[in-house]
């Protein structure tokens, strides 16, 4: 009857919207759990960081790789600067080699001593 189909979509609905309130009551209590949440904790260790990039060979073209890599080694150092460790960053390309020698030779630039 229309009487208990209603009273079946209003269960429904209720139990959707009891699903609604503990699901943002779940979220929130981890937030409410923990009131300083801008407070930095200090770093765990105070070993210091070392970040390196892959090296760079200077006869290839730059592609989203080289990028992809420099940025997130950047972003490991500085956030573990934040943390309150000694981060340092290397990056560097490789400029010696049979290879980079061939490269400049088809293009008629002489080796640098």
């Amino acid at each position: 009857s229309h009487a208990r189909r209603r009273r079946a979509s209003m269960r429904r609905y209720t139990a959707a919207v009891m699903l609604l309130v503990r699901t943002a009551r779940a979220l929130r209590a981890p937030l409410a759990r923990q009131p300083a949440l801008m407070t930095r904790r200090a770093a765990t260790t105070t070993d210091p960081l070392y970040v390196t990039t892959p090296i760079y060979y200077v006869n290839a073209a730059p592609h989203v790789g080289h990028a992809y890599t420099s940025v997130a080694c950047d972003a490991a150092a500085r956030f573990a600067r934040l943390d309150g460790r000694e981060a340092t960053l290397v990056t560097g390309t490789d400029e010696h080699g049979e290879k980079v020698e061939e490269s400049a030779a088809a293009k008629g630039v002489e080796p640098l001593e």
